[in-house]
């Protein structure tokens, strides 16, 4: 069996996903689209990238990540439907996202879990990963390592939900005190926000992953409050370091963490307990790499059968 997988180039979670899968699984790999089994599209959006002769001669995988409803208008379902013609099965990471796919395709949909490397995302100390980044060691750090405001815009990216974590702040510095840990890109309106607010933070613009993971080791607590997510990968991330985290009940949030974890955030304001964290810490490794992707491998042989 081999397959091709089809990342955007974007040098974004989907390109490290990709590579990440190819590292792992030379065996199966191939840069080569017309000696593949099978073409995962993992980057859905880019399947016009391939020449459309390549895409009728050979099985097809698209993952959707998430859909957005209130984005889902008449010209992507034009665009949706254009690729669908190709397409002959479906994966979701998720199986919220798996019941919104269904109302627009009658193909095979397959909901399996992304992963986590463990080489790479590991517990370090907290106090010399605060000494490292230069971030206060006596503060009550709090991580948001996503993209979320609208590109070329200070406008809230509402999905993620950067509206809803910034009023969590707001709750959470009448209890602690805190100071924001920002990653990603695209941020924008948080900055915006903290600063109106007068909340301390700290931003690394697009850290690399060695000093992402430190930025993770520094959190007392990692907060995903989307509106809409795939993973995100943070939940796996924060949850094999040991991080606590809460979430709102979006994506895998549900698969990997403690029910108590899951929060109607920002009318909820808790942290987590240490029980609950170390529940998590047990449960996320059944989506470690060097196990999981058997369930990939598993999907891909059901689908070119």
């Amino acid at each position: 069996m081999k397959v091709f997988v089809l990342a955007p180039r974007e040098n974004w979670i989907c390109d490290r996903i990709a590579e990440e899968w190819i590292r792992n699984n030379p065996e199966v790999n191939t840069n080569d689209p017309l000696e593949a089994d099978l073409i995962w599209l993992l980057a859905g959006w880019c399947w016009n990238h391939l020449h459309p002769k390549i895409l009728a001669s050979k099985k097809v995988l698209v993952t959707v990540h998430h859909i957005v409803p209130e984005k889902f208008n008449e010209q992507s379902k034009r665009d949706f439907l254009a690729r669908d013609q190709f397409v002959d099965c479906y994966h979701t990471p998720n199986h919220k996202t798996a019941k919104i796919l269904r109302q627009f395709t009658d193909k095979p949909i397959f909901s399996v879990c992304y992963w986590y490397d463990a080489k790479q995302w590991f517990p370090e100390d907290k106090i010399s990963c605060r000494k490292e980044l230069n971030i206060p060691e006596d503060k009550f750090i709090v991580g948001s390592f996503q993209r979320d405001t609208e590109g070329g815009t200070t406008n809230p990216k509402l999905e993620k939900g950067p509206d809803l974590l910034c009023e969590f702040l707001k709750k959470l510095q009448s209890e602690k005190d805190i100071h924001v840990l920002l990653g990603g890109w695209r941020r924008e309106y948080v900055i915006g926000r903290l600063e109106s607010e007068n909340i301390e933070y700290d931003f690394f613009e697009r850290a690399s992953l060695n000093k992402l993971r430190k930025m993770y080791n520094a959190c007392d607590l990692y907060v995903v409050s989307s509106r809409y997510e795939g993973g995100p990968q943070a939940i796996l991330e924060a949850a094999c370091m040991n991080v606590p985290i809460i979430s709102r009940d979006v994506g895998i949030a549900r698969d990997v963490l403690s029910p108590y974890c899951l929060l109607d955030i920002p009318d909820q304001v808790c942290i987590p307990k240490q029980e609950w964290t170390d529940y998590n810490f047990e449960k996320v490794k059944l989506y470690e790499i060097s196990s999981h992707k058997n369930s990939y491998l598993e999907m891909f042989k059901r689908i070119i059968k």
